[in-house]
């Protein structure tokens, strides 16, 4: 299992041709409280750059970019309830979706934790 990092500070832990997506903890410290999450259905197909929802808190909306190509196959649906689980656990439990890969390659475009981390030091 590997975990990368994109500049729009989402997260993808990948296992084999699926990936686990979420904001890092450094983009709910940003956002501020968090009140709603907009997402896509299961079955959706994106490209890498396209919009894959929104997140909005009491500071802003901040628009979720496809970190590869790929398809929706489950959404945390308990976000809709408990949107502000993304400031507790953003890392962990409030994941946003889990997606097929449809192109690995892509992966090598993402950074590491260092890489991050120097990223947004």
């Amino acid at each position: 299992m590997a975990t990368y990092y994109s500049e729009e500070h989402e997260w993808l832990t990948v296992e084999g041709d699926t990936a686990t997506l979420g904001i890092t903890k450094h983009a709910a410290d940003q956002l501020g409280e968090v009140v709603f999450v907009e997402q896509q259905e299961t079955g959706e197909e994106f490209e890498k750059g396209g919009e894959i929802g929104v997140i909005e808190s009491v500071k802003a909306a901040s628009e979720l970019y496809a970190p590869v190509d790929g398809e929706i196959v489950e959404v945390n649906e308990t976000l809709a309830d408990n949107p502000g689980s993304l400031n507790e656990d953003p890392e962990g439990e409030a994941w946003i979706y889990k997606i097929k890969i449809g192109d690995a390659s892509q992966l090598d475009d993402l950074m590491d934790l260092d890489g991050y981390k120097a990223l947004i030091g």
